[in-house]
């Protein structure tokens, strides 16, 4: 297998590319800060996770005096799970927002731990409208609401600001974003939303290991006794770290060590609107390329499409194959992913993670050298 090199501060570093949207590419640095050993009762430790709690915070744009974060280790989805399951009332009633695999998924937690669901579904290359959420608003009584910012199944970006505007105007209910892949790479106003759940790894360029939950205070605060699991409650979790500043149970000590580094260079970067400049160069130059190659787009327009992950049909060919396409990349060190809209054949290219437009132009070279060998 062939892998490419790049170098970071004069050394060499050989890798693969990953062009997926997660487990994402992290620079050398961020997986060097991880040969550093921590006890998880150390005071320099239990300093390391409240920097970072409030540090997530602030790269939200909002106060500490009234929001916070919680890490749950684990997965995004398990952030997910542990935010809806704790801000979800007793007797309460969801309405779901989907448009792909990742609003399934939130209505299937939310239906496996016996909670009212309603969906407002979309298909799967149509974004969420407003006004269709109004109406819905108007039809049923909810209390909790919950919409994926964007949506990697096939890249669209939903208008979660105006969507948390129509809620708001509705009165008490709860808003939750799930912005796992969008959170530090795309800006989001959070005056009508009440919780955003992410990952340390996406786009703030960290490695997995555990979801993040930022949330106000006020209302977390209500939450106590809602949890249906142990191990997934939000509240506990809050009160354990805000108490003594540790995890309830045992913490991913490296995988904080390497976020305290990921933040740094993010900040380093420029912040949240330089690495959106990178991670929409990114995808500039991929669609620009694959159109010259013949590959068309799933989502047919830019107002629809994010700069996170794009989707792109299956050549129209009797000598295009997947399998073959994905091996031949990977052997030249670009790994993709499959597809996940369920009414077409596509593949998906990730435009984020520490990607460069450089490694952007060789997966696009590879691609085009492909398309030859295969004939397609």
């Amino acid at each position: 297998m062939r892998t490419m090199k790049r170098f970071f501060g004069g050394t060499a570093q050989t890798k693969q590319l990953l062009f997926t949207p997660g487990p994402l590419l992290t620079s050398p640095s961020v997986k060097a800060s991880m040969q550093k050993d921590m006890g998880s009762r150390d005071p320099a430790f239990i300093k390391l996770i409240q920097h970072t709690r409030d540090s997530v915070v602030k790269l939200a744009n909002v106060s500490l005096d009234d929001w916070t974060s919680v890490f749950v280790q684990g997965s995004g989805t398990f952030g997910i799970e542990a935010t809806l399951q704790t801000l979800i009332p007793k007797n309460g009633h969801i309405l779901v927002i989907s448009n792909g695999a990742y609003g399934e998924r939130a209505a299937k937690i939310c239906q496996r731990i016996d909670v009212q669901t309603t969906m407002l579904r979309y298909n799967e290359d149509e974004p969420a409208k407003p006004s269709d959420v109004a109406k819905m608003l108007e039809e049923h009584n909810f209390t909790t609401c919950i919409c994926i910012h964007s949506e990697t199944t096939s890249g669209i970006v939903n208008p979660v600001e105006a969507i948390g505007a129509v809620i708001k105007k509705k009165g008490n209910i709860s808003f939750i974003v799930d912005a796992m892949s969008s959170f530090g790479g795309i800006p989001v106003g959070l005056d009508n939303i009440d919780a955003v759940v992410t990952s340390a790894n996406k786009c703030i360029e960290g490695v997995p290991g555990f979801a993040i939950s930022i949330t106000r205070k006020e209302l977390l605060e209500q939450c106590k006794g809602n949890a249906r699991s142990l191990s997934l409650d939000l509240y506990d979790q809050w009160k354990g770290l805000e108490a003594n500043g540790q995890f309830r149970f045992t913490p991913p000590t490296h995988t904080i060590i390497a976020f305290e580094q990921a933040l740094k260079e993010l900040e380093e970067e420029g912040g949240v609107p330089a690495r959106q400049r990178r991670y929409q160069e990114n995808r500039d130059i991929t669609i620009q390329e694959f159109s010259k190659l013949g590959f068309e787009t799933y989502l047919p327009d830019d107002e629809r499409r994010g700069h996170i992950i794009t989707s792109f049909r299956y050549p129209d060919s009797p000598n295009w194959n997947f399998e073959t396409f994905y091996q031949k990349l990977s052997d030249r060190g670009c790994l993709i992913y499959p597809g996940k809209v369920s009414n077409a054949n596509c593949f998906r290219i990730g435009h984020i993670g520490h990607i460069f437009p450089d490694d952007t132009r060789y997966l696009c070279r590879c691609v085009g050298e492909i398309k030859n060998e295969m004939g397609f």
